[in-house]
């Protein structure tokens, strides 16, 4: 056989060879950076997932009050205040019977949804919306209102108590809360109607401490819970705020769910990280048609040491083979 031959035959094998790992190679890296990318985006998109919904929520339930008549409106109110006025002639607070649950669930419920409301917290630029209960269900994606405390109303004698996670890799929630000081405000909105808190005191408490969360005759309160410290969750944080006029700046603009608006926070990854991946992806492509060329020789001494070894290796099996 002709060198030339030779040559040809061992050029085409070694291409061969090498498009076979260049492939796999290539396919691994593009799945290591598609893991992590998905790694990495799962909090940014998932966070901005549940702001569209909590942004959804809030609305729907703006144009429910909206459709709603001043009468109809009046009524419910009228429902919200008698039940808090309920609550402080029962002996024990915390017990519920399935009755006053029932009752409770019912009240606020505007849009049939579950939401009673929403609160905003200008300092951490949070608006969100308040269900009926703290179930996991709720608490993964919005704040809940603790069922035996005052309906978010306010009014005379009244404590209402929200609460929050914090640190969850799918939604904001309270996460910041433990930047808000004494002195800052935050409202919420029930109906058409608006309330402002002024933070007044901050306590960290043991989670079966719920002495800082009684009524107070003559008060209005509304307190926002959330787990202290962040990722550990050993305590809670009891963020209380006093009633005052509202403040004109703090009135709440309602998105409408059809012009939502992504914030930069979510933007600059969500465009960013894949132009990573198209640049290391390019990258990845570009060494690997750069690589120098071997010569001739380079080639013929890599195919005779791949022959040498499978002689070696057919060997030791015939070898194998004459011991047994």
């Amino acid at each position: 056989m002709s060198k030339k031959i030779i040559n040809k035959k061992s050029k085409a094998y070694i291409r061969r060879k090498k498009r076979r790992r260049s492939i796999l190679t290539t396919l691994l890296l593009v799945l290591i950076l598609l893991l992590g990318m998905a790694i990495i985006a799962y909090p940014t998109v998932s966070d901005w997932w549940n702001s569209f919904h909590q942004s959804r929520a809030i609305a729907s339930y703006s144009e429910a009050v909206d459709s709603a008549s001043e009468a109809e409106i009046q009524a419910i109110f009228d429902a919200a205040e008698a039940y808090n006025a309920s609550l402080l002639e029962k002996d024990n607070p915390f017990a519920m019977t399935q009755e006053n649950l029932d009752e409770y669930y019912s009240l606020l419920d505007v849009s049939g949804t579950g939401v009673m409301g929403y609160i905003q917290i200008p300092v951490i630029d949070v608006t969100l919306p308040i269900y009926h209960g703290t179930s996991e269900g709720v608490l993964q994606v919005a704040i809940g209102h603790l069922d035996w405390t005052a309906l978010p109303i306010g009014g005379e004698s009244t404590h209402a108590v929200l609460s929050g996670h914090r640190g969850l890799p799918s939604a904001r929630l309270f996460t910041d809360l433990d930047k808000v000081i004494v002195g800052d405000y935050f409202t919420i909105t029930s109906l058409n109607r608006t309330v402002t808190y002024e933070v007044d005191q901050i306590r960290i408490v043991e989670p079966q401490d719920v002495a800082e969360l009684k009524t107070v005759p003559g008060e209005d309160y509304c307190t926002l819970v959330t787990c202290t410290p962040y990722g550990i969750n050993t305590h809670r944080m009891l963020v209380r705020g006093r009633r005052i006029d509202n403040i004109e700046e703090a009135r709440v603009i309602i998105v409408p769910p059809g012009a939502f608006r992504i914030p930069n926070y979510i933007a600059i990854p969500a465009i960013g990280i894949p132009l990573l991946f198209l640049f290391l992806l390019g990258l990845t492509v570009y060494s690997h048609f750069k690589r120098p060329k071997r010569s001739i020789d380079e080639l013929e001494q890599m195919l005779r040491k791949d022959r040498e070894k499978d002689d070696e290796d057919e060997e030791e099996e015939t070898e194998e083979e004459d011991k047994e």
